[in-house]
């Protein structure tokens, strides 16, 4: 039988017994314990949604990708369809506690979407019950997995695509649950099509092209830019997230901690793991963040001091390496006199807006939202760089060692701070 759930985004939202019975495993049921936005709820309280929500999400809204592609005119199964929303359901099925945190920003794992745990969990009890369903094979090919059985191109893409199911349910959701006022127009949905078995934006109608779709889309990246401003990577969802990274990083250098354990905890079990893991450093951190008693910034450097080269020295350094982040680390708690658990180096990768690339359907045929060329690139472009800058390398320290920080990270990494507050810090001493 068919279920009805009720989403505050959404609405009703009605899953097939198919469907149903996917939410109804297990590892759905886990993600319950997962928060979408990991620590964000430290600056937005309200941001307490979690990946299972998400999850039922992406599926409803490929469902309405499904029905706009009929609406142009693609011949789809009611049989694909399904498979579709299943896909859509089980998309993040991987992720741990704090998953885009341990994965993105500090390295400690591959992503949830390229590892092997997908692979994994299809060769165990998970997939057993896909193939009871008849739908392993299509369902993992859908989300990346080798596969017998082949499904169209663009019924991928509504799954994991450039501006796809994913992108829609969390931009919506996210902004909804910090209190933010901002989304996108669903008319949205009225500019998906086919093209030669790709999911894409039809920016042109009867042979011109059409600037108000095209404006839709650009709402959509505006807003992708405007939630990675506000929530994703604000300063204290950043400490917040690199002292849990460190605390598991410790952890798992100590053996008291396994990637294979992350799949079976939420995110209050794993904190509640690492403070009691008997390893003081890591234990120290995870009772800090669990009391949000958070580390300072006490070196902050941006694009607008750090050149470019240098950036992506950084990035080859601090954040591909562990071992040089560690050792970075350490040597800042020895100039600072702190113990290595209350320094904590945070180099992200370089920011970069990957939905901008969506392919788009011109009255000149298939091209990129970004290319050189298109009618948008003038508007793409500078919210490309608007994204680019918002790339920022911290030292996070206790309060009472935030002017030192400064001076020593300064001399360190031979950039001044540009944080006027630190300075003044430091100036005070």
């Amino acid at each position: 039988m068919p279920t009805l759930l009720r989403d505050p985004i959404h609405g009703d939202i009605e899953l097939t017994a198919l469907e149903t019975a996917v939410v109804d495993l297990p590892v759905m049921q886990r993600l319950r314990g997962i928060k979408q936005l990991g620590t964000a709820h430290l600056v937005y309280p309200g941001a307490l949604h979690t990946r299972f929500d998400h999850s039922v999400g992406v599926c409803a809204v490929a469902h309405r990708i499904v029905a706009s592609l009929r609406r142009s005119g693609v011949q789809i199964p009611t049989e694909l369809e399904e498979v579709i929303g299943v896909a859509a359901l089980l998309h993040d099925v991987t992720h741990v506690p704090f998953g885009h945190t341990l994965e993105d920003e500090r390295r400690l794992f591959a992503r949830h979407d390229k590892g092997s745990r997908l692979t994994d969990m299809f060769a165990g009890k998970p997939g057993e019950a896909l193939g009871r369903l008849g739908i392993r094979d299509l369902v993992g090919g859908l989300l990346g997995l080798p596969s017998t059985e082949r499904a169209p191109a663009w019924a991928k893409d509504i799954v994991s695509g450039s501006i796809d199911a994913d992108l829609l349910d969390y931009l919506r959701r996210d902004s909804f649950f910090a209190g933010l006022a901002q989304d996108y127009d669903d008319r949205i949905f009225r500019c998906f099509a086919e093209h030669d078995d790709r999911l894409v934006i039809r920016l042109a109608k009867h042979g011109m092209d059409r600037p108000d779709a095209r404006s839709e889309v650009i709402g959509v990246l505006r807003l992708r830019y405007y939630l990675t401003e506000r929530v994703y990577y604000h300063h204290t969802k950043v400490v917040a997230g690199a002292m849990i990274s460190k605390s598991v990083e410790i952890a798992l250098d100590h053996g008291v901690l396994a990637e294979g354990d992350l799949l079976e905890l939420n995110d209050w079990t794993l904190l509640d793991r690492l403070a009691r893991c008997g390893v003081a450093d890591a234990a120290a951190l995870a009772r800090r963040t669990l009391n949000r008693d958070l580390l300072k910034r006490g070196y902050v450097v941006s694009g607008r001091s750090v050149p470019l080269a240098l950036r992506k020295d950084w990035v080859a350094r601090y954040h591909a390496s562990r071992m040089g982040r560690a050792r970075a680390e350490a040597e800042l708690a020895e100039k600072l006199n702190l113990p290595f658990a209350d320094v904590v180096l945070y180099c992200p990768a370089l920011t970069a807006m990957k939905e901008a690339s969506v392919p788009v359907e011109t009255s000149r045929g298939l091209e990129y939202l970004n290319d050189a060329g298109s009618s948008a690139f003038a508007e793409i472009g500078a919210l490309q760089d608007r994204y680019a800058d918002l790339w920022r390398f911290y030292l996070f320290v206790p309060e009472s060692a935030l002017g030192r920080a400064a001076s020593v990270a300064g001399e360190m990494f031979d950039v001044p701070c540009e944080l006027a507050q630190t300075c003044r810090f430091r100036q005070s001493e």
